[in-house]
């Protein structure tokens, strides 16, 4: 292991993926590091492991090595967990229209349109008279439980 290293990452026969930090690290900031990327810490061992490794766990700890190197850290990771060193070779994209669909429609957006022809003009509507003011006022009287009964 170099020096300076930060953090490591490897397997556990017990406890399956596992993380541990080095004294050049501050422990209350590499636990706070390790719980973020979903590590909880073993009992009475320096040790942190990944919880529910058995949901994508390989893949998982490689992205809290990534994760780590990117905010600067020094990590060792076993071969197997290590995102630089374990990386295959790129899948073939298999063409799916994608691309293409997109392209049609920024194409489409950007166009105008034959479907719209000119809006019709319409008239504004014609305004009818206006009904006359009711000349009697409702009488309202308040009923024994307080509330309002009209007439």
């Amino acid at each position: 292991m170099e020096p300076g290293t930060h953090f490591v990452f490897g397997t556990h026969k017990e406890h399956g993926f596992v993380a541990s930090f080095t004294s050049s690290m501050p422990s209350h900031l590499a636990q706070w590091f390790l719980l973020r990327e979903e590590f909880e810490p073993v009992a009475d061992e320096p040790l942190f492991r990944l919880s529910e490794p058995e949901r994508d766990g390989p893949r998982r700890t490689r992205q809290a090595v990534h994760d780590l190197r990117r905010q600067g850290y020094a990590v060792h990771a076993d071969i197997a967990l290590d995102p630089t060193a374990s990386a295959g070779p790129p899948r073939p994209v298999l063409p799916n229209g994608l691309l293409e669909r997109r392209s049609r429609l920024a194409q489409a957006a950007a166009g105008r349109t034959t479907q719209r022809g000119t809006a019709p003009t319409t008239s504004p509507p014609s305004a009818g008279p206006i009904p006359p003011k009711p000349t009697y006022a409702p009488t309202v009287h308040l009923t024994a439980s307080g509330g309002e009964r009209s007439r």
